[in-house]
């Protein structure tokens, strides 16, 4: 089911199939409710192929696609495709004895992953892939968001709903530019580039950014040089530097934090760097004040713009986006302009409806930070633009831990990222695909002891009803609560807001 690309660092071997609308087939996805299937369905009838699938159970993603036409069936165990199907597409979350994988192996239909999928509709496109250990929706969001703003018609596949995608993750464009310096040449298609089991070494951009590389997905890669290394592998996925912009390869990299001189050794691409250091080709300057952005090329203004969301990694997302927007030929005062109206991304920085309280209210973020860095990042954030502390109020984090074996390996680092938080309270770990051995060898108790340890108020709390419960009884006017994780901890931040019932029991598995 899988297959890995060989590294080379001027051309790339063609995909392993052909998806597009030169050859149309009947394709079948099994997990198309997810969130970058769905969009990967869609493309795929955009170019003219037949598309239908499974999911485990119905979801407002499903409904949407019925009611758009497709057949989208329940009963994953029956070991069904349908007569004439020609591919076979899973969601990464798919195992290899699924039924319907080993009905396709039976019958001799081919079957890759969803990334394999990824990559060969971005294979005649004009394609950009967002990479980094933090800020890859945000970034991929903001890009998309923007060029769509400034005339250049993207195909967006984000892991992420979006108010700019119609409350979706997916935005079906242009099979051509059809605007700007690079108009008539193949489409953009802007995608996330996820580095969980080298995914996105599949994938085949001729543009890409890298924003951060850190040690995480340690169950996977073992260590931060086996990171390292793997990001180097996809920055050689792009093509070598060109006189012909719509052939040539570049790679926008973090001047810091990105460890880009590994990550880049040797690369035929074009490689500029983006940060707040002054030697960065792309050097990001924010007024904390006004929030106002000042983006240099080699020490000439480029633009300026608002920070359309707190923080200054959101500022660095955003000139991220702004500089790839460029590249591909936007307007600069275009592209400045649609930045600032970015409308946000569910579950990144999101701000909730407040909760009132006696004498006020409390105001309430739901985000997706669940790495280390990522954490410490959101609550500077908050803070700094909140200022609880001003109004006699506190930042009270309820943090959702995303696997039992990153717990695990950055327990250190995790003990450190809740400085800025007042209060943090800690459900069970979110069990997704480690063994059972893994589980047994760390809890959130063992995280909650090290915050306690280094003077941090923090407490395990659970099921998510009971943090509900406990934050009605305690938060006053003046609090801020951020409700932080990967797993299905935001239902939390929904019900305290009162946006639904909460009728939350804790689920102990992922779904496909």
């Amino acid at each position: 089911m899988g297959s890995r690309l060989r590294r080379i660092a001027t051309t790339l071997p063609p995909p392993a199939v052909d998806l597009s609308a030169d050859r149309p087939q009947s394709v079948y996805l099994i997990g198309i409710g997810g969130c970058g299937m769905s969009g990967v369905a869609r493309m795929l009838r955009a170019r003219g192929h037949a598309v239908e699938g499974s999911d485990q159970t119905e979801s407002p993603v499903t409904r949407a696609l019925a009611a758009e036409g497709f057949r989208v069936g329940f009963d994953q165990q029956t070991p069904w495709i349908p007569e004439g199907c020609e591919l076979v597409i899973a969601s990464a979350a798919v195992r290899p004895d699924h039924p319907q994988i080993l009905e396709a192996q039976r019958r001799g239909v081919p079957a890759i992953f969803y990334a394999e999928a990824l990559g060969a509709l971005m294979a005649p496109a004009m394609g950009v892939a967002v990479a980094g250990t933090h800020g890859k929706s945000t970034t991929t969001a903001m890009l998309g968001h923007t060029l769509a703003a400034c005339g250049l018609d993207p195909s967006v596949i984000v892991g992420a709903n979006a108010p700019s995608f119609g409350g979706t993750g997916f935005r079906v464009g242009s099979e051509q530019i059809p605007a700007g310096p690079l108009a008539g040449g193949p489409g953009v298609m802007v995608a996330e580039a996820c580095e969980y089991n080298r995914s996105f070494l599949n994938l085949r951009p001729r543009v890409a950014s890298i924003s951060s590389v850190e040690a995480d997905h340690l169950d996977v890669y073992g260590s931060i040089d086996q990171v390292v290394e793997a990001f180097h592998e996809f920055a050689t996925l792009l093509p070598a530097d060109s006189a012909d912009p719509r052939a040539a390869g570049r790679l926008l990299i973090a001047h810091d934090a990105a460890h880009r001189r590994e990550v880049t050794k040797g690369l035929a691409c074009r490689v500029e760097t983006i940060g707040l250091n002054p030697e960065a080709d792309w050097h990001v300057a924010i007024d904390p004040r006004s929030a106002e952005v000042t983006l240099r090329e080699h020490g000439r203004v480029r633009a300026n713009f608002r920070s359309p969301m707190p923080g200054v990694h959101s500022a660095l997302n955003a000139s991220t986006a702004v500089v790839l927007a460029l590249w591909l030929g936007a307007d600069p005062a275009d592209a400045t302009g649609a930045i600032a109206r970015f409308p946000g991304l569910d579950r990144r920085l999101q701000r909730l409806p407040d909760r009132a309280v006696a004498g006020g209210s409390v105001r309430v973020y739901d985000d997706y930070g669940h790495h280390p860095t990522e954490i410490d990042l959101t609550l500077r954030a908050i803070r700094a633009h909140e200022r609880p502390e001003a109004r006699g109020g506190r930042l009270v984090c309820v943090f959702q831990p995303h696997q039992h074996s990153r717990t695990r390996f950055l327990l250190d680092e995790f003990a450190t990222a809740f400085e800025r938080a007042d209060m943090v309270i800690v459900p069970h770990i979110y069990f997704v695909r480690d063994s059972e051995a893994e589980k047994q060898r760390v809890s959130a108790a063992d995280l909650v002891d090290r915050l306690l340890d280094r003077g941090v108020r923090a407490m395990h709390l659970y099921p998510f009803e009971a943090i509900v419960d406990h934050l009605r009884h305690t938060c006053r006017e003046g609090d801020v609560v951020v409700v932080m994780g990967a797993g299905p901890v935001w239902q939390v931040a929904h019900a305290f807001a009162g946006e639904v019932e909460a009728d939350l029991p804790e689920p102990k598995a992922a779904t496909a």
